[in-house]
Parts: C-alpha cells; sequence; structure tokens
C-alpha cells in the first residue's frame, strides 16, 4: 500500500508547531548569551567566512538572503572591530573581498562555545533516545534549509 500524502491542514498544524518548537528554542539560546555575544547578522557573516572562505558582500547577503546594503553597517563594525578584514578584487579594483582574521575566527569560536554550552546543559537531562531525535531532527531542518528556494 502506497503512503498517502498528508493533506494542507495537517501539514500546516505540524508546521505551526516545528515553527513554535523552533522559535521558543532559538528565543531562549539566544536570552542565555552574553551581553558581549555578536549579533545574529555578524556571526551569519563570519560563519560564512569560515565554511566558505573570503567573498564578497553580494556572495554573503545572498547566501543569508538578504540585500547588501542591509550589512553594510555589520561589515564596518566587523572590520572596526578586526574581526574581518576586506580588500580590493584582483579581477575589479570596485569590488571587495572580506575575509576572516584570525580574531574573527576566534569571537565566532567563543560566541559558538557559549550557545553550545547552553544547548547542552539544557538537554543533559534527556535521554539518548530524545538526544537521538534531536539530532535528526537537526539534520531535516539543515536539509530543509538546503532545499528552500
Amino acid at each position: 500500500m502506497a503512503s498517502e500524502k498528508p493533506t494542507e491542514a495537517p501539514l500546516l498544524a505540524d508546521a505551526a508547531i516545528i515553527r513554535q518548537g523552533v522559535t521558543r528554542l532559538a528565543r531562549h539560546m539566544r536570552s542565555g548569551r552574553s551581553a558581549a555575544a555578536l549579533s545574529i547578522n555578524k556571526i551569519s557573516v563570519l560563519s560564512h567566512l569560515r565554511s566558505r572562505g573570503p567573498s564578497t558582500p553580494g556572495e554573503i547577503a545572498t547566501a543569508d538572503r538578504q540585500q547588501p546594503q542591509s550589512l553594510t553597517r555589520v561589515f564596518a563594525e566587523l572590520t572596526q572591530a578586526g574581526l574581518i578584514a576586506r580588500t580590493a578584487a584582483e579581477d575589479d579594483r570596485r569590488q571587495s573581498i572580506v575575509s576572516l582574521t584570525e580574531a574573527g575566527l576566534a569571537a565566532l569560536e567563543q560566541d559558538l562555545a557559549e550557545r553550545d554550552a547552553w544547548l547542552a546543559k539544557a538537554i543533559a537531562d534527556l535521554s539518548e533516545t530524545e538526544r537521538g531525535v534531536l539530532l535528526l531532527t537537526a539534520r531535516l531542518m539543515d536539509r530543509l534549509v538546503d532545499r528552500a528556494p
């Protein structure tokens, strides 16, 4: 017997429950961070540079589904803090290339370590099966984001 696809109403109900859980978890993770923690946009830029290497501001904005202009202040603040470096592109001197500095990598790793410590504490009392379900869920959420139009 072939499995039937759920109708729209159950999918929307499931989506609402998932959205609520993800939103609440994200909110709690943000509230548990130190006052000196990096903003979500800054973490996103630094994470992009760590995983993909030097990039143009446009490439970073596109990967984040943002307009380059909306990240202008973020780039300026990261540059001023010494967390990223900007250089002119060799093929087009009008275009800049953004790269991660050692200080930027250290700041990113510190911020992520704080979040990981908070989450490790939060899941400490879960069973191995429950943690496994969360790991599977995280992988599925990554797949959803990777497939998003």
